[in-house]
């Protein structure tokens, strides 16, 4: 590469580390020095913290030693400015002087030379005309900051520093979130007076709130579950099965903990989600030991017939509903790490309830449940349960479904496409916002702003804020404290936000609110106030993606050769944009073109003054940035030294064409208009490239009260229609929400093949036959109808996680399925009936234990549904509302199929 070119870079050190943990520093009075002092002990201190495991400070100022000269003056008494540096980095010296021998030791010999502090630099010898003079009396030698600053950060409007803390794979953030408290009132004791810590970024605060809620929500659940079971099966026998949940629990979380899977928020649902369908077990068991015992067997001999009978059966059907869940444990993506533990969960849970079952919940069935035989007649009529009363319905539809089969099927299918018809309805939204109690704000200037007005920006923003948003003892809802990073992003500080490329038009603000509830005011006042107040600012006012991932809802990313092409596409496409109500906050990613001055040289003129290119060049860089000449060390730090012209900071673009070019082989100054003219041009920014072809990528988001696919659904034709008028060689791809679902349930998709074929290895295992399996595959579908319906119903939204309850639900419908079709066979093979009269046979003595499982699912949601959010209500309405219309299809949909495609068996 070119001689002064930097790179390439690879950044992926910190990929996928979340900094949980973000500790603000306010200094009121102190220099940033200071403050790297202290953050420097505090840094120190928190990482000896057992669950810590980096530590990021943001916001230190780089310190350099300016040795600032006059050409002029230089030249009168025969230096240049190369001699200077040349001297200084021959004088500073780290250099080991060999080894020397002692007798029987052998002794280093270390020469000095090299700069201990700035005193040392200035002391620097520089032959002058036979003699000598110190380098600070013929320059100007100072310590400071460097000039432009390389970031800014603030905390709550004040300059700060913000250390953030990262978690050890394996450990809890809770309790790192507990020792960093602990440590920051250490310190807040220890600091001097105007020094002040305090929590900018708690993801530990939030974690532990959603745990506490999805225990909350696990233990509703256990409730609701047991009270179904006392009221529906009566004390005895609803206290064996209702004995299975906190059993299979505890073995649950023990065989959990022996795997190294802990509790979080994916963990606890899948708990919940398991809840009802692990007491399927125990309620067919029951169900069974109580009607043999009800035909005259003895309890013992029923219990020990029944486990024989189910063993392999209910082992099946607890393979199978946990087979649904195994394409997100192989997807290879993102949401294949976060949605994982689904399939452990929901498969530990569902294998342990089996084994309980069959050994514990047999026992129990032995010494609790007493059931009268069956007498011929009885002079006092039984009193009817729900059940019974319900049985009395269904034998009726059933018997018509025996009779007329074709109408039923045809009649499930017409609702299955009717349904399908009013998918289209439902919005869609891969994953909603987060709901934690915080708001992002990004700020973008053009491209080339200079950071002090980047940094105005951000002080009127924390202005408005102060005065309207900051909570105080009138306001209770609104910003309780903020943190703002200046051209250097923060490290990530969770799964929805990536940081992006310092800039010094950039800046990235984060708020902290006083509830999740009060973000809609503070996001609508900030976004009313900008866009009055700011013109020239592009800024996002917005709240964090949950799931992981973050960026624009959509994206529009065109590649191809010619920059200026892709400018003129860019442009087309923003003003379609803005012609679509649901889009906001338009923009592309290379920016607005930004003014150049070229130097145009002109050789006659320069070889006459007696100048060449690289004198040009190098008083140029000398005069407006200067250049390195070597460092030192100041204890820990390396501090570089860097040369330039007087007052090179200060210089503006009209004393351009005055600046001296200095002549190295005449020691004359000469200027820079005399040798050369200014001419302004335009280019690009910056110029990205995807797949090794220059892409620019057109954002905007969706509009309050829309979605992602309804700016896409309106923009993709139009698209369509505008590509075809481009030259060769120029495409487009949609990116943003688009992209990420696409990627994330295609990585999901891409698994399903899998799970389908271990579940239809199980099925023809169980039933050794096709026919069989393919009503079983059948019924999987079905399940949409009461999906749709329910997500309508509930004005929810259909994405990812609605997807996963998609899936759930195949689970607990193909468990269904298998009891159902398993007893059929049952009461031909054992019973000898004939197909008409097993089927009924089948469905009656199934259909208690059917109806349970769903009640229990379902009304086990509930919990999931009221407490776990926005992102987890899809899958919770999916898996209710879905069940229930699933059972009720289930339970006439098998009995016509197996009817149909056994017929001639009749």
């Amino acid at each position: 590469m070119p001689s002064g070119s930097y790179g390439p870079s690879v950044k992926d050190d910190d990929l996928g580390v979340v900094y949980g943990v973000m500790v603000g520093m306010e200094a009121d009075g102190f220099s940033y020095y200071d403050m790297k002092q202290f953050s420097d002990k505090i840094k120190d201190d928190l990482v000896l913290l057992e669950d810590a495991s980096e530590i990021d400070v943001a916001g230190i100022q780089d310190e350099t030693v300016y040795v600032e000269f006059d050409n002029a003056q230089l030249s009168k008494i025969g230096l240049t400015a190369g001699q200077l540096q040349k001297i200084i980095t021959e004088t500073n010296i780290v250099f080991s002087g060999g080894q020397v021998s002692l007798e029987d030791e052998r002794i280093v010999l270390e020469p000095t030379g090299n700069y201990d502090n700035v005193e040392d630099l200035k002391k620097t010898l520089i032959p002058v005309k036979g003699t000598t003079v110190e380098l600070g009396d013929i320059t100007t030698i100072r310590r400071e900051y460097t000039d432009p600053t390389a970031r800014i950060v603030k905390v709550n409007g004040k300059q700060g520093l913000v250390i953030s803390v990262a978690l050890k794979e394996g450990k809890n953030l809770i309790r790192m979130g507990e020792e960093v408290d602990k440590r920051i009132a250490y310190w807040n004791n220890e600091l001097p007076v105007g020094i002040q810590l305090s929590r900018t970024a708690s993801q530990d605060h939030y974690v532990e709130k959603k745990v506490q809620s999805f225990v909350v929500n696990v233990i509703e659940s256990i409730v609701i579950v047991l009270a179904v079971m006392l009221v529906f099966l009566g004390m005895r026998t609803g206290f064996i099965v209702a004995s299975l949940i906190p059993l299979t629990m505890i073995m649950t979380l023990l065989v959990m903990s022996f795997f190294g899977i802990g509790l979080n928020q994916v963990t606890l649902a899948a708990l919940i989600m398991a809840l009802g369908m692990l007491v399927d077990n125990a309620i067919v068991v029951s169900e069974t030991i109580m009607g043999k015992i009800e035909d005259g067997m003895k309890a013992k001999d029923a219990a020990i017939q029944a486990s024989q009978e189910l063993i392999i059966p209910l082992l099946v059907s607890s393979l199978t509903t946990s087979a649904a869940f195994l394409a997100f444990f192989l997807a290879e993506n993102s949401m294949g790490e976060i949605m994982g533990p689904l399939f452990s969960v929901i498969t530990i849970a569902l294998l342990c309830s089996w084994l309980l079952a069959m050994t514990v919940i047999t026992m129990l069935g032995v010494a609790f449940i007493k059931i009268k035989k069956k007498k011929v007649a009885d002079d006092k009529p039984e009193k009817k349960s729900i059940f019974d009363k319900l049985m009395v319905y269904y034998s009726k539809v059933l018997n018509f479904a025996m009779r007329r089969p074709i109408i039923v099927i045809g009649t499930i299918v017409l609702m299955f496409i009717g349904s399908l018809m009013l998918f289209p309805l439902l919005p869609f939204i891969f994953f909603p916002d987060s709901d934690r109690n915080l708001v992002t704000v990004d700020i973008n200037m053009p491209l080339g702003t200079k950071v002090e007005k980047t940094a105005e920006v951000v002080a009127d923003i924390e202005a408005f804020i102060e005065k309207e948003l900051k909570t105080n003892n009138e306001r209770t809802a609104g910003i309780t404290d903020w943190s703002a990073f200046i051209k250097e992003p923060p490290v990530s500080y969770d799964l929805g936000y990536t940081p992006g490329q310092s800039n010094p038009s950039y800046a990235h603000m984060l708020l902290n609110t006083s509830s999740f509830t009060a973000n809609d005011e503070v996001m609508a006042k900030l976004n009313d106030f900008c866009f009055e107040k700011l013109p020239n600012a592009n800024i996002r006012v917005a709240l964090l993606a949950s799931g992981g991932g973050d960026g624009n809802d959509v994206e529009v990313r065109v590649s191809g050769n010619d920059p200026e092409e892709l400018f003129a596409i860019s442009d087309a496409i923003k003003q379609q944009m803005t012609q679509i109500d649901a889009a906001t906050v338009i923009n592309d990613d290379w920016g607005p073109k930004i003014k150049k001055f070229i130097i145009d040289i002109d050789r006659d003129k320069a070889n006459r003054a007696g100048v060449t290119n690289q004198d040009i060049a190098v008083s140029l860089q000398t005069s407006l940035i200067g250049f390195n000449s070597g460092s030192y060390r100041d204890g820990d730090d390396n501090i570089p030294i860097t040369m330039r012209s007087l007052g090179s900071q200060e210089l503006d673009v009209q004393q351009l064409n005055g600046i001296s070019i200095f002549s190295q082989s005449t020691g004359r100054n000469v200027p820079l208009g005399q040798v050369a003219s200014l001419k302004t041009a335009w280019q690009a920014p910056e110029i990205h490239r995807r797949q090794l072809r220059r892409t620019i990528t057109v954002t905007c988001n969706a509009r309050e009260g829309f979605t992602a696919s309804d700016v896409t659904n309106q923009l993709k034709p139009w698209l369509n229609d505008y590509e075809k008028t481009w030259k060769e060689g120029y495409t487009y791809e949609l990116g943003g929400e688009a992209e990420n679902s696409a990627e994330s349930m295609g990585a999901v998709i891409a698994k399903l093949p899998i799970a389908a074929f271990i579940i239809l290895l199980l099925l023809i295992a169980q039933f050794n036959s096709f026919r069989k399996t393919f009503i079983v595959v059948a019924t999987i579908p079905l399940g949409l109808i009461g999906v749709i319906l329910g997500l309508l119903m509930f004005q929810s939204f259909f994405g990812f996680m609605a997807f996963l309850g998609v899936i759930s639900l195949a689970g607990i419908v193909i468990n269904n399925a298998i009891v159902l079709l398993d007893r059929i066979k049952m009461e031909q093979e054992k019973f000898k009936r004939n197909q008409h009269d097993a089927i009924v046979a089948a469905c009656i003595q199934r259909f208690r234990p059917i109806l349970l499982t769903t009640f229990t699912t379902a009304l086990g949601l509930i919990p999931l549904y009221l407490g776990g959010g926005l992102m987890w209500e899809p899958m919770a309405i999916s898996i209710m509302i879905g069940l229930l219309f699933a059972t009720v299809i289930t339970l006439l949909f098998v009995p016509s199929m197996y009817k149909l495609l056994f017929h001639k068996e009749a």
